[in-house]
């Protein structure tokens, strides 16, 4: 293997290393201290490069189409500051267990801590959220060297994946020369050693292998789950996800109802036909209902409410608060299912960790169990779940109630409606605050494959529009997020990967013109500070930001008191739009239209916080009335 200079043949070695651990792509940054490793994945004939010009903005791409692939992206970024912009998505990768390799240029060791421009320490920059750290040794063209070398970069691609997934570091010293610019004497003329060459496959093949309890503990835990009321609960999944078959068999054999996250993978598909699928919950449970149901368990739902006496707990901690408060509440015995052997139940009411790769382990107790469950026990969930979608679609209302705002639509009715009208199959990604909120709440199961995503493991709304295209980059399936206001102003940097990437997205965007979850906290009540300090209300326009992308651009206003429709392309409408009946369908039909056409596109539903959140409240009310009764005896 020759090379021009060391540094050429150091980053060749790296580049090579990762494709023949699997890696087909990788986030490049511009910078001159990368030179070597951006030139080294630019030519490399297997390697696809998304170049990004803002480092956040990248290391949210590669999360996103990590968290859709369960496979690694490599970021590449230059020294200094770029590196500490990979920060927020690192926190996120190791708090959500999706895949991420940060591979960072840095100045050589002697000039750290010299002043020398753009020289930042480095060492250790994020911490104990990463799986691995390494500070690469300076470039050598030694065999010894590039077998520490490959060897590194193969540890560090199998750790990123491994059953603990998450971000792992690697800081790359390089001196000038950076360019591959032939050094005399820098690389030896008879390098043609394995080290150099690398091997048939990777350097070191790591052969990962899935945890699973003995033989007593599984056949214990099958024996648990022969009691008659019982729960599996499907919180967001880690990459690449939970196996809808081999949870759908646990279930027939239990008897069991699934509680499915929308970001479980288990709420939306084809299982759905077949397997007891619940996703209303968040409207109807809460910690007061625990408890509190009779102990017969032959009882109708409108006349009481029975708990469950174990809960099988897999993936992470669920979005819904009041289902993680019920379950806490109900004093079952629950087996929190986890690959890694980590806590993640933080209501501290679990009774037992099982350490195991969840779908196998979903599939081997389906063989043991030797029950079916109840079937009233089944029927009181599903007769729920009824009730609660009639009343979010408004086939019931709440004793002739005034539901404030026109036709009585919210938030809420944005997510259910992309939910029915996105294409099948579809990725939706979900930005965080209320919109995974209103998604959990109102969108019930169905048989769409619809791949729901989002960033739930610190829950930012950071990085969403990133993370959304680089999910939309990994697949052929359409692409739509749904976005805050806050959220989309954010990660506006974020939009350029639409062009740079070649990925098209619908983007819905949610206007409240603020912080609109904060409605939903105590603080409303103190005013000031709630206004200026909390929701903080900003009026930015977003009809020049879609002409600034190239977004063909449409707004709905769906405040009280208004109702209208303007724009169908980049500066169309003058905002005073085609009166509508129902914002409702104004937003169907511009999203089947954006659905059917070509390139992206923006809908911006503008909307008022404090309406949408006090209909949720009576919502949720009138469905706790039709499901418990007058309250929760």
């Amino acid at each position: 293997m020759t090379a021009p200079n060391r540094n050429t043949l150091w980053a060749r070695a790296m580049v090579d290393e990762l494709v023949a651990m699997g890696v087909d792509s990788v986030v490049v940054s511009p910078g001159s201290r990368s030179t070597p490793l951006t030139v080294a994945a630019a030519r490399h004939e297997d390697l696809h490069l998304f170049s990004q010009l803002d480092e956040r903005s990248a290391a949210y791409f590669a999360l996103g189409r990590a968290r859709r692939t369960g496979r690694v992206t490599p970021l590449i970024c230059t020294s200094g500051t770029a590196a500490a912009n990979y920060h927020p998505a690192v926190m996120e990768a190791d708090n959500a267990r999706v895949p991420l390799l940060a591979l960072t240029a840095d100045r050589p060791p002697e000039l750290r801590d010299s002043g020398a421009n753009q020289t930042a320490d480095q060492e250790k920059l994020y911490g104990d959220a990463v799986r691995l750290y390494k500070d690469l040794s300076e470039p050598a063209a030694t065999d010894r060297a590039l077998r520490s070398l490959r060897t590194t970069v193969d540890r560090a691609v199998a750790t990123a994946e491994s059953a603990n997934a998450g971000p792992v570091h690697l800081n790359v010293p390089f001196a000038k020369p950076l360019e591959p610019t032939p050094v005399e004497g820098d690389v030896p003329d008879d390098l043609e050693t394995t080290a150099a060459t690398g091997r048939e496959g990777p350097y070191v093949d790591v052969m990962p292998g899935s945890p699973e309890p003995e033989e007593t503990a599984l056949r214990a835990l099958a024996e648990a789950c022969s009691a008659d009321r019982g729960l599996i609960v499907a919180g967001p999944a880690d990459p690449p996800g939970l196996d809808p078959e081999a949870v759908t068999a646990l279930s027939h054999a239990t008897g069991y109802p699934i509680l499915a996250d929308p970001l479980s993978g288990l709420r939306f598909g084809g299982h759905t036909r077949v397997a007891p699928v619940v996703g209303n919950y968040d409207a109807y449970l809460s910690a007061a209902v625990a408890g509190d149901g009779g102990a017969d368990d032959e009882l109708p739902v409108a006349d009481g409410w029975t708990d469950p006496e174990v809960v099988i707990r897999l993936g992470a901690s669920p979005t819904s608060k009041r289902l993680r408060k019920y379950l806490a509440g109900t004093g079952a015995d629950q087996y929190a299912v986890d690959p890694a052997g980590r806590w993640r139940e933080a209501e501290f009411a679990a009774t037992d960790l099982v350490v195991a790769e969840p779908n196998r382990l979903c599939a081997r107790l389906s063989r043991l169990v030797a029950g079916s469950g109840d079937p009233a026990w089944r029927e009181q969930w599903e007769a729920a779940d009824r009730a609660a979608s009639e009343f979010h679609r408004g086939e019931v209302d709440d004793d002739g109630a005034d539901l404030e705002g026109p036709g009585g639509f919210h938030e809420g009715d944005v997510l259910r409606v992309v939910a029915e009208e996105a294409p099948d199959p579809s990725t939706l990604f979900v930005s965080n605050s209320m919109p995974v909120r209103d998604l959990d709440r109102f969108v019930p199961p169905s048989t769409t494959n619809l791949t729901v995503l989002g960033n739930r493991g610190v829950s930012g709304i950071d990085g969403i529009v990133s993370s959304a295209l680089g999910a939309g980059s990994a697949t052929t399936d359409d692409l739509t997020l749904v976005v805050g206001d806050l959220a989309l102003y954010h990660d506006t940097n974020g939009l350029l990967a639409i062009d740079r990437c070649d990925v098209d997205v619908t983007v819905v965007l949610l206007n409240n013109d603020g912080g609109g979850i904060f409605h939903a906290l105590p603080i409303e009540s103190f005013d000031p500070p709630f206004t200026s300090e909390f929701k903080t209300p900003h009026g930015l326009e977003f009809e020049p930001m879609a002409d600034l992308h190239g977004l063909e651009y449409v707004r709905i206003d769906a405040r009280p008191g208004s109702g209208g429709e303007s724009g169908d392309g980049p500066g169309s409408g003058d905002g005073s739009g085609s009166e509508t009946a129902d914002p409702t369908d104004a937003l169907a039909a511009a999203y089947r239209r954006a659905r059917d056409a070509d390139g992206s596109h923006l809908i911006e539903v503008r909307t008022d916080a404090e309406s949408s959140h006090r209909t949720r409240e009576r919502l949720a009310a009138a469905v706790e009335r039709a499901v418990h009764g007058d309250g929760t005896e």
